[in-house]
């Protein structure tokens, strides 16, 4: 194995340090092995929790409106305030994980999200379901930055893609049991019941991820002087790729966050008139997703990210069109479609990062991140707008209108020159 004597911390910059120890070389998880199991079965219980704390909130948007007097961009906060938040924890986890470690901040992330979640459940206000929800979304930060350096630091890069893939499958899952549990249980029982279950589950998660991670073995700590972190941004935000990369974040996950926010009020509201309980039953549409973000993830390792990012972009413009018309079987198969690219084109895309990166890869996937929830707090509430304007044509023509500059970015980044010495980045 390579080796290296790294100088004295106190010899070199900041910068001149992750140089000297960049040189040692990584022992990376292969896959087939034991310890691979058990660090995607972790990522998929960390991403499962994130997704179903962050996303149970969607099914009760209606409600929510008819219980609070609110409109639907008002109702739509309870799930953008915590977006918002996590959007801002973002830059600030992802370099506290470059200092103390990667398996700390995450585990801490999800046992505060769940505790706070079980708080939002006996807030008697809306106020301070809010306030929660924000607590929520900056807790999530920790677990939402870090997931997924750490796979690119300890998974071989061969296999990166897959691994991504199953990490996403888990924040699939999670997204599709979060609405499912609630969607269902709000016929039943209260809303605050039904946050108090998803707390539970989110808690028990966070116990199966705490004990089953494999620590890191490829971590090097980075300072936290301000000139250091200033450095890392401005390196990422000069690379011709990376700025493309996270515009791509933010306007796919603004078309997707849009259009599962406000298919509810469509499909509660005449010619459907569903009842709650089975327009949460819809959330099965993530099934759609679980398998795309493995299948495509391991795809685009064999293919090229550059290959098929903008084709899964096609797929989910293909998925709205069909939620235009009005027949409800051909609204869940474009829903399912919808799902099925999105999922996919956020596995390539996430899985990019960790590859374009080369230092400083905590910041990068905050960056990332960091526009992917901005994309989802920003569009998510600006999509109400377009809902009271023009109903679904009005949303569809919002979703459209993202997904084609979403379009254009993936074409864009496929024409990219390859980083040196890279076959595929």
């Amino acid at each position: 194995m390579k080796t290296a004597v790294a100088p004295l911390a106190h010899e070199v910059s900041p910068a001149a340090l992750d140089d000297a120890v960049s040189e040692v070389k990584d022992i990376y998880i292969e896959k087939g092995t034991p310890m691979f199991m058990r660090t995607v079965l972790a990522l998929f219980s960390g991403g499962f929790a994130t997704f179903a704390l962050l996303y149970c909130v969607q099914p009760m948007m209606p409600l929510l409106s008819h219980e609070y007097s609110i409109n639907a961009a008002q109702s739509s906060l309870i799930l953008s305030v915590a977006t918002g938040m996590l959007a801002i924890g973002l830059l600030i986890t992802g370099p506290i994980s470059d200092r103390v470690g990667r398996k700390p901040v995450m585990v801490t992330a999800l046992f505060a999200a769940a505790l706070c979640t079980i708080a939002s459940s006996m807030m008697p206000s809306w106020h301070g379901v809010l306030v929660m929800r924000a607590l929520i979304g900056l807790s999530l930060s920790g677990l939402a930055a870090v997931a997924m350096t750490y796979l690119s630091e300890e998974i071989h890069p061969q296999h990166i893609g897959l691994a991504m893939g199953l990490y996403i499958g888990g924040n699939a899952i999670g997204g599709m049991s979060g609405r499912l549990i609630t969607g269902v249980l709000i016929d039943f029982v209260s809303w605050h019941t039904a946050m108090l279950v998803i707390g539970g589950l989110a808690l028990i998660a966070a116990a199966v991820f705490w004990k089953i991670l494999p620590e890191s073995r490829n971590f090097r700590a980075r300072s936290l002087h301000p000139r250091s972190l200033l450095d890392g941004f401005t390196m990422h935000f000069r690379d011709a790729g990376l700025p493309l990369l996270f515009l791509e974040a933010f306007v796919l996950m603004g078309a997707f966050v849009t259009l599962f926010n406000y298919i509810g009020y469509r499909l509660l509201a005449d010619p459907y008139d569903m009842d709650q309980a089975f327009v949460g039953l819809l959330s099965v549409v993530y099934l759609s997703g679980i398998y795309s973000s493995a299948k495509i993830g391991a795809l685009a390792d064999k293919l090229g990210r550059r290959q098929v990012l903008w084709a899964t972009i096609v797929l989910m413009l293909a998925g709205l069109a069909l939620t235009m018309f009005t027949p409800l079987p051909v609204v869940i198969i474009g829903m399912l479609i919808f799902t099925f690219g999105f999922f996919g084109a956020h596995s390539v895309a996430s899985s990019w990062i960790g590859r374009r990166a080369t230092k400083a890869k905590g910041q990068a996937s905050s960056l990332y991140l960091f526009s992917y929830y901005a994309g989802s707090s920003i569009a998510g509430t600006a999509g109400g707008v377009f809902w009271h304007l023009g109903g679904w044509n009005g949303i569809g023509l919002f979703i459209g209108a993202l997904l084609v500059v979403a379009l254009l970015i993936a074409l864009k980044l496929a024409k990219l020159p390859l980083l040196p010495g890279a076959a595929s980045v």
